[in-house]
């Protein structure tokens, strides 16, 4: 199921919200949602329903775990966190790493396995990992109600697709989930989904028409074609993620939740590390906060830093995939963070203007490798980028993708983050997120158009 998706919003959404604001206690709420989620989840394929539970029950036990054996503490911590990754590791990347060591050792005596990767798994994955690793830093407590620590890992709103999010970001929110429905939190509700419906389907849908058939042979291209597919395709993924996340924080706030945003005008940054604060900032804060840190991060010299750098972009890039695009995605990366804090001092007295372009087109660059299917379909589309060809170009990108690109480089480059706009709860916003609804559902396929991220 999709937030854009006619079943969700005329179905799905206002059963959920009406029940749950029906219901009195906290057990009728929490009970409603983890359902929810369950519901919400199997609408994609039933029967990894059962890992989803799984996973969540294995993590509530082992954090009472954890508590109750102090003594054992840490190696019940290592144990949970090593069956989490080893479920992850099976459906995620075991076709993957035995398909590569048969490239290099034909022999190789681990069979190819036909896996389906669970749908969201590295998200949720990833909030389990994080509760008990929390609860045995002694961050947050055990969760004592069964229902209520369901409830944060089937959070429909978040469950495939993030922002990841720590128990302790909404504990105390699930711990007042019995309150009245607060005016502002329905006013931020509708406003984040509505601002996250736009940026989905009439920005990021509507680029996508366009240069998805380009990119089916982008090496292809001209030079400019390619710079012009190249930048179309980094604002489809910016307008795409971060309108789900907007929708998320949005559907949180109608059930009284706090989500934290995940975005933070990522484009507008002047440097790579900047561009981390910013972009996906759920995860890149993970990754800095349980393995960056945890790897020794800048405590043990400049030149571990460096190699603690690469292996969380390393990790972080093949988090996203089992292909190794990604994992040049990440090396490349874990390179521009460790060079820009070896020349931080020259770096830092460049123009404000320059640095944010330049930060920009290296990422444009870094999203090649990310969005193409294999490594020579990466290389192809660089060397058409960067290297004149001899050969004319076969195709060239539309008109209407390059007006469509310019008008979301603009509004990315100028209109607030949704965060940053604030709505006055008045009849004339009530109207207007209404229209803009309205005018969203036309825009859409069928609820065919999923969120690029479902797909990591």
């Amino acid at each position: 199921m999709v937030f854009n998706s006619n079943i969700f919003l005329f179905v799905f959404l206002p059963i959920t919200f009406a029940l749950f604001w029906l219901a009195r206690d906290k057990t009728q709420r929490y009970v409603l949602l983890a359902l929810s989620g369950f519901v919400f989840y199997g609408w994609w394929d039933w029967r990894f329903c059962g890992l989803l539970l799984f996973s969540a029950l294995f993590s509530y036990a082992a954090g009472l775990a954890i508590e109750r054996f102090p003594v054992q503490a840490k190696r019940l911590a290592y144990f949970s966190v090593s069956v989490d990754l080893a479920i992850l590791g099976v459906f995620k990347y075991y076709s993957f790493f035995v398909r590569s060591a048969k490239d290099v050792l034909p022999g190789f005596p681990l069979p190819l396995l036909e896996i389906t990767l669970p749908i969201g798994i590295s998200f949720y994955t990833f909030h389990t990992i994080s509760y008990v690793l929390d609860v045995y830093a002694k961050r947050v407590r055990a969760a004592t109600n069964i229902f209520e620590y369901i409830t944060y890992v089937n959070l429909f709103s978040q469950l495939v697709a993030g922002p990841i999010v720590r128990f302790r970001q909404i504990e105390d929110d699930l711990a007042h989930i019995d309150g009245p429905l607060k005016p502002d939190m329905l006013v931020k509700g509708v406003s984040y989904f509505t601002i996250g419906m736009i940026k989905k389907v009439i920005i990021a849908d509507q680029i996508a028409q366009y240069l998805n058939p380009v990119l089916q042979d982008a090496g292809m291209l001209s030079t400019a074609g390619a710079w012009t597919a190249a930048f179309g395709y980094s604002l489809q993924l910016y307008f795409d993620f971060s309108g789900y996340s907007d929708m998320a924080v949005g559907l949180g706030a109608l059930f009284g939740l706090n989500i934290p945003i995940n975005f933070a005008a990522p484009y507008r940054a002047t440097g790579i590390a900047d561009f981390w604060r910013r972009w996906h900032i759920s995860l890149s804060s993970w990754l800095r906060d349980y393995l960056y840190i945890g790897l020794g991060g800048n405590r043990h010299g400049e030149w571990k830093t460096y190699r603690n750098l690469m292996l969380t972009m390393l990790l972080g890039g093949l988090w996203h995939g089992a292909n190794w695009t990604f994992i040049v995605w990440g090396a490349y990366h874990g390179l521009l963070l460790s060079l820009e804090k070896f020349f931080q001092a020259p770096i830092s007295r460049v123009p404000v203007f320059v640095r944010q372009v330049a930060t920009y087109l290296l990422v444009v660059i870094g999203w090649v490798p990310f969005r193409a299917e294999s490594l020579d379909a990466a290389l192809g589309w660089l060397h058409r980028m960067f290297v004149p060809a001899a050969m004319p170009a076969t195709r060239d990108v539309p008109m209407a993708l390059t007006a469509w690109v310019a008008a979301a480089l603009l509004l990315a480059a100028t209109v607030p983050e949704t965060h940053e706009i604030r709505v006055p709860p008045a009849r004339r916003w009530a109207f207007a997120s209404g229209f803009a609804l309205f005018v969203c559902y036309l825009f859409i396929n069928n609820g065919k158009s999923v969120f690029l991220y479902y797909q990591f």
